[in-house]
């Protein structure tokens, strides 16, 4: 019913194609699978997507069934021809990843690590 209230209230904004349906667990194993070639991977649920990290820094994340990427130098050089596409309203845009490859993608990850912050202490 929230969900319903919520397409209404966004309708009624004016703004119309702004997304509001969540990724799926389904989507999240699959993206998790084309990672599995990937160490130390993990993953956090936020407001119904998925951050993705990798040795405990944000590579990426899923956005409406969408497997998006940071645009380091890395992914930019690896990913030449990714569309750049906007995780949600307001947000920088990211790579979107069409690969299937597994190592592929752990290539892609691991060539992306040195150019990605550690994580931030939490106080």
């Amino acid at each position: 019913m929230f969900k319903v209230y919520l397409v209404l209230a966004v309708q009624a904004m004016g703004l119309r194609g702004t997304s509001v349906m969540a990724s799926s667990e389904d989507y999240l194993a699959y993206v998790l699978d084309l990672l599995s070639e990937v160490p130390d991977i993990s993953h956090r649920k936020m407001m119904g997507e998925y951050v993705l990290y990798a040795q405990g820094k944000v590579f990426g994340g899923i956005y409406d069934d969408r497997f998006l990427v940071k645009p380091t130098n890395a992914a930019k050089c690896l990913l030449p021809d990714a569309d750049y596409q906007l995780p949600y309203e307001g947000a920088k845009p990211l790579l979107a990843v069409d690969s299937e490859d597994k190592l592929c993608l752990a290539e892609l990850v691991a060539a992306m690590l040195p150019e990605l912050p550690g994580s931030k202490k939490r106080k």
